[in-house]
């Protein structure tokens, strides 16, 4: 694995990073784990996790990803009654976002949680800023048989030979398609293999059924998320490691083929508020939604639902993975760290993570869970919760120019979102995304790389 490259950062440098990715963020309080003043990261290594005597009160802030909060509040009914230990679950946002943002501001408070989301494009800052706990020691404490989780999620938040996350509510874009359309079309029953095909089939929709063929989501931490099939499948990617790549000719083909599809073609149109919501009112006839919307589409839609992988581009099939692990604080006391790592194995064990699978979505994180019992009937009577665990296959690990440098998600959300929604200029919009990363990674990260 590559190495740390903030290995030689000293805690004055550690605090100055802070502060420019976090804002207020504080590291490790009294009572928790040290920062290390190489590293610069928390560590769990001088805790003697077996003479810890766990909480018997801990605050999970969470954001409900999909339809959950009902399960969320049965797994801790759950724990409840096995461990006597009870947990607080606080709507702390909306979104992964404001969760983070809310993180961010609490830091170094009284008001920080025992245990928080911890999405994509949000970890990494949490481990840069010193705010969560490295979990292999705790884990093995625990014996949390990390061997079963997924490798490929559990290793999305492995940074400098350390987890600082496990998988919890984990996703990836999903093409959903209304068959009823498709029937009406002469579609054969499937998602298109690639977009070239899905072009052939876009005019065919229209005019048999009047209905727009493609509805696309925008904002934050969505719209270059799912961007990366179009992206990749091009054969572009937003960066190469910290440089980035948007003027590359298979970048800028990718964001002419988006821009094309909504104000050329017509093809596809930008969601006032919610595509997913749309789609299942009929006014699409197919959208790109996160695995984690298949409950609450299939509850909601009255019409057979056909779900299927991103269509390919010319360089293959390509989907990010993304949604949400869960992560401890950095500055809890051994007793509340103690007590959420047992609450973070229980909520992830093989049995839980069926159950929030089967009941949202989402995909199960335990490779034990894939073909268990429940997964089994769940594949059985609604085969479209299959595609997701079948599409894993296909992912690949997103470009650091999004996920790792601050802002770097939300300026590749305004680039794109100027191509979608006023016909920019997608040269224009991507140098200008690019110059404002670059100066991100230029101001608050390469400094601290030395």
């Amino acid at each position: 694995m590559t190495a740390s490259p903030f290995a030689n950062l000293n805690r004055r440098q550690l605090l100055q990073l802070a502060a420019l990715m976090g804002g207020t963020a504080a590291l490790a309080a009294c009572g928790g784990p040290a920062v290390g003043e190489a590293g610069g990261a928390a560590t769990d290594n001088a805790t003697d996790w077996a003479s810890v005597t766990p909480a018997t009160e801990i605050t999970w802030w969470s954001n409900h990803p999909g339809t959950s909060k009902e399960l969320e509040t049965e797994i801790i009914k759950r724990f409840t009654a096995e461990t006597d230990i009870k947990v607080n679950l606080v709507t702390a946002g909306a979104n992964y976002d404001e969760v983070a943002q809310k993180f961010q501001a609490a830091s170094g408070s009284s008001n920080v949680p025992d245990l928080v989301i911890a999405s994509d494009v949000w970890w990494f800052r949490y481990m840069i800023n010193g705010q969560i706990l490295p979990l292999d020691q705790l884990a093995k404490h625990l014996e949390f048989e990390a061997e079963d989780f997924n490798t490929t999620l559990y290793n999305d938040y492995e940074f400098k030979d350390a987890h600082w996350a496990v998988p919890y509510a984990r996703s990836t874009p999903l093409f959903y398609y209304n068959k009823s359309v498709w029937e009406k079309a002469g579609l054969p029953d499937r998602a298109p293999k690639n977009w070239a095909e899905f072009d052939e089939w876009a005019p065919k929709i229209q005019s048999a059924t009047g209905v727009v063929p493609l509805g696309l989501g925008k904002g934050t931490s969505w719209t270059a998320w799912w961007f990366c099939n179009m992206l990749w499948g091009a054969g572009g990617a937003y960066s190469d490691d910290w440089t980035m790549t948007l003027d590359t000719p298979e970048a800028l083909e990718a964001a002419t083929y988006l821009q094309a599809l909504v104000h050329d073609n017509k093809f596809a149109a930008v969601t006032a508020k919610d595509q997913v919501a749309d789609f299942g009112a009929g006014l699409t006839g197919c959208t790109i939604a996160s695995t984690g919307s298949l409950t609450g589409i299939l509850d909601s839609s009255t019409f057979d639902l056909g779900t299927g992988f991103l269509p390919e581009g010319a360089s293959g099939p390509a989907c990010p993975t993304g949604g949400t692990g869960l992560a401890i604080p950095a500055g809890k006391s051994p007793e509340q760290q103690l007590a959420a790592g047992m609450f973070l194995k229980f909520l992830t064990n093989a049995e839980n993570t069926a159950y929030f699978s089967s009941n949202t979505g989402y995909m199960p994180v335990r490779t034990s869970a894939v073909e268990g019992e429940t997964m089994k009937a769940v594949y059985a009577k609604t085969p479209q919760f299959r595609t997701a665990v079948d599409q894993l296959a296909t992912t690949r690990v997103q470009d650091w120019g999004r996920v790792f440098v601050p802002n770097g998600d939300k300026d590749l959300t305004t680039a794109l979102e100027k191509i979608l929604l006023a016909n920019a200029d997608p040269a224009t919009a991507f140098a200008t995304a690019s110059a404002s990363i670059t100066k991100s990674y230029e101001d608050n990260v390469k400094p601290y790389l030395q």
